[in-house]
């Protein structure tokens, strides 16, 4: 004879001063406690990675101020141009290198800042490369 063999067969007990709780919410009771919430996303976050900022030579400075110049003398044209630059990480050290094609709309010398047709605004201070696309 086993141990529970006296209440094993007896019908599901249903209160009849207490609702029955949704399956749902039954589930509920059952999934994992997470004591530590936002550690998971934390810890992504420390494993993302991030690429270091440019150190540009002067050689590589002074090509890039002449372009800049070129740029400046052709902006009534509005030149199509593709900008390399540094865009730095809003969370982090470091950031990612990103390649902008655009229309040249103006030269922003008070921000320091190029300005494409469509609106993007890449600062002068993190472009590593211009290429001028010739019409």
């Amino acid at each position: 004879m086993g141990r529970y063999d006296d209440i094993i067969n007896l019908p599901h007990h249903v209160s009849a001063t207490r609702p029955q709780m949704p399956m749902i919410d039954r589930a509920a009771q059952f999934q994992p406690f997470r004591a530590l919430t936002g550690y998971e996303d934390a810890v992504q976050e420390t494993a993302r990675q991030t690429d270091e900022p440019p150190e540009l030579t002067e050689d590589e400075k002074a090509l890039l101020d002449a372009k800049l110049q070129k740029l400046s003398d052709s902006i009534d044209s509005h030149p199509r141009v593709t900008l390399t630059w540094f865009q730095p990480d809003k969370k982090k050290a470091g950031g990612a290198y990103v390649i902008t094609t655009g229309e040249l709309k103006k030269i922003d010398d008070y921000a320091g800042a190029l300005i494409l047709m469509g609106g993007e605004r890449i600062v002068i201070e993190h472009i590593v490369d211009i290429q001028i696309m010739e019409p």
